[in-house]
C-alpha cells in the first residue's frame, strides 16, 4: 500500500514538471495563503502579548480606583469657577481603614507642570506618590535612591527623575544632587529611573503612561508647594480643577479577594460619591477580556487569511479541470488497460495533494522569516523615516511577532484540506469519462 502511494505521488509529480510555470503558480496561491496565516497570527499574538503583559504589570491582585472627571453639571463644583471631583484623601483612609483584605494601599496624585534647570525647560508629569509607588510600577534606578518614608513624613523637597526628563535638564552632568525648579520651589534630585517602556492605553479603562518623562515627589510635600488646585487656560477661557488624588492602587492577599474587595470598594466609595467621579478597574478582569478578545481576533485572522487559500484552491482546481481536458486520451488508455476509476481519482489527487503540499511547506518556511521581516521593515523605517515612526504608539515600534505552533499546524491542515476538496471534482471527472469516447479524443 505505501509502495503504491509512492508510486502515485512521484508520478503526479512527474505529471506536474510537464507544466512547471502552471504549476508554480499553483504553489504560489497556496503559499501566499499559508503565509498569510501564519504572519498575520504571529503580529496578532505579538500586540495581543504587549496588552496582556502591560495588565499583568498592573498587577492581578491589585485593584486600581481612580479618578474620573464627570460632565460639569453633575461634578461638585456647583457655580464657581473651580471644579471639585475624584478620589478624597478620606476616601484613602476609609479604604484602608474598612476593607481588612487589602494588605497594601498606594495613593499618588499626578499634574503637568513646566519644570526648568537653568535655561532648559520641560513640560513634565509631576507625580506625587510615597515610596511603595516605585516597586508597584516596577521601576528601576540608573542612580542615586528612590523616594523615602521620610522624606513623606518631612515634606522633603526632593524628586527622582524619569529617564527622558534627567537627560532633557541635565544632558551633559550627573543629576544628582542638583536642584530642578517646579512653580516657584526648587527641588534636590536624589535619583533618575532607568528607561521603561511606555504602557499603551487598555481599552477605555486606562489611560496610556509614558514613565520616563515624570518628576517623582513626596505626595505630602506636593500637596503643600503645589496644592489640589490646577489651572488651565483653553480656547481664552481658564478652567479650574480640584482633585486631591488621581489614583489609588490597593493590593490585596490572595487572587480570590481582588473580585469581592473591588465590590467592597465600590459600595464604600458610593456611599460618599454622589456623583460617579471614580473609576474601579480591576487588571485581573482586563486581562480574561484581553484574552477572549485575542481568541475572537486569531479567529477573524484565521478567516481573512483563510480567504487566500481559498483562492489558491479555486486556481488549483481551475489547472486541474484543463489538465484533465489536455490529458483526455491518456486517460482513456489506462482505462482501456485495466486502471480503475479508483486509480484514476488517486492520480489526479496525488497531483493536488503535491501542488498544496509544497505551497503549504514553502508557506510555512516564509512563515518563520516573520520576525526578521518585521525587525528589518522596522530597522529601514527607523533610518528613512525616523520621524514617521517617532509619532507612531509604542506598542507599535516595539511590536515582537510571536509564532505560534498551532498557527503552523492550522496553516499546512488548511492548505492540504483544501488541495483535496478542490482536487477531487476535477479527479471524479477524470475517472468518470466514457473511455471510449477518450480513446477517441484528439
Amino acid at each position: 500500500m505505501f509502495r503504491r502511494l509512492v508510486q502515485k505521488l512521484r508520478l503526479g509529480v512527474s505529471s506536474l514538471m510537464l507544466h512547471k510555470l502552471r504549476s508554480a503558480l499553483a504553489v504560489l496561491g497556496i503559499l501566499i495563503g499559508v503565509t498569510a496565516v501564519i504572519w498575520l497570527v504571529a503580529l496578532g499574538e505579538g500586540v495581543s502579548y504587549q496588552a496582556q503583559q502591560q495588565i499583568k504589570d498592573l498587577g492581578a491582585t491589585n485593584i486600581i480606583i481612580r479618578s474620573v472627571k464627570p460632565p460639569q453639571e453633575s461634578s461638585r463644583a456647583g457655580g464657581s469657577f473651580f471644579i471639585e471631583y475624584g478620589l478624597l484623601r478620606e476616601d484613602y483612609e476609609r479604604i484602608l481603614a474598612n476593607v481588612p483584605t487589602i494588605r497594601r494601599a498606594v495613593p499618588m496624585r499626578e499634574l503637568v507642570r513646566e519644570v526648568r534647570r537653568m535655561d532648559r525647560v520641560l513640560d513634565a508629569k509631576v507625580v506625587g506618590c510615597t515610596a511603595d509607588y516605585f516597586a508597584l510600577n516596577h521601576l528601576s534606578l540608573v542612580r542615586g535612591r528612590f523616594l523615602a518614608d521620610l522624606d513623606d513624613e518631612q515634606l522633603e523637597n526632593v524628586a527622582v527623575l524619569g529617564h527622558k526628563t534627567a537627560a532633557v535638564l541635565f544632558p551633559y552632568e550627573d543629576p544628582i544632587g542638583q536642584t530642578v525648579q517646579i512653580g516657584a520651589d526648587f527641588y534636590v534630585v536624589v535619583g533618575q529611573t532607568a528607561e521603561r517602556t511606555a504602557s499603551a492605553a487598555i481599552g477605555g479603562s486606562l489611560e496610556a503612561r509614558e514613565y520616563d518623562t515624570d518628576v517623582y515627589i513626596p505626595l505630602s510635600t506636593l500637596r503643600w508647594r503645589i496644592g489640589d488646585m490646577v489651572v488651565t487656560s483653553r480656547s481664552g477661557s481658564r478652567e479650574g480643577e480640584i482633585v486631591q488624588l488621581s489614583q489609588i492602587t490597593a493590593t490585596v492577599q490572595d487572587l480570590d479577594e481582588v473580585d469581592p474587595t473591588a465590590d467592597v470598594i465600590r459600595t464604600l466609595l458610593e456611599k460618599y460619591h454622589k456623583v460617579a467621579d471614580y473609576a474601579v478597574v480591576v487588571p485581573k478582569e482586563l486581562l480574561r477580556q484581553a484574552e477572549m478578545l485575542r481568541m475572537l481576533f486569531n479567529v477573524l485572522l484565521i478567516l481573512i487569511a483563510g480567504i487566500s487559500l481559498l483562492v489558491g484552491g479555486i486556481g488549483i482546481m481551475n489547472i486541474m479541470l484543463a489538465t484533465v481536458t489536455e490529458r483526455t486520451r491518456e486517460i482513456g488508455v489506462r482505462r482501456a488497460l485495466g486502471a480503475t476509476r479508483q486509480d484514476i481519482i488517486l492520480q489526479f489527487l496525488s497531483e493536488t495533494v503535491v501542488l498544496t503540499g509544497m505551497g503549504g511547506l514553502l508557506g510555512v518556511a516564509l512563515g518563520f522569516l516573520c520576525k526578521p521581516a518585521v525587525i528589518a521593515i522596522r530597522w529601514g523605517m527607523q533610518r528613512i523615516l525616523p520621524d514617521v515612526m517617532a509619532t507612531l504608539p509604542a506598542n507599535i515600534r516595539n511590536l515582537e511577532p510571536r509564532i505560534t505552533l498551532w498557527s503552523i499546524v492550522v496553516a499546512f491542515a488548511i492548505s492540504m484540506v483544501v488541495g483535496v476538496v478542490f482536487g477531487l471534482y476535477p479527479a471524479r471527472r477524470a475517472a468518470y469519462m466514457d473511455p471510449i469516447e477518450a480513446l477517441r479524443h484528439e
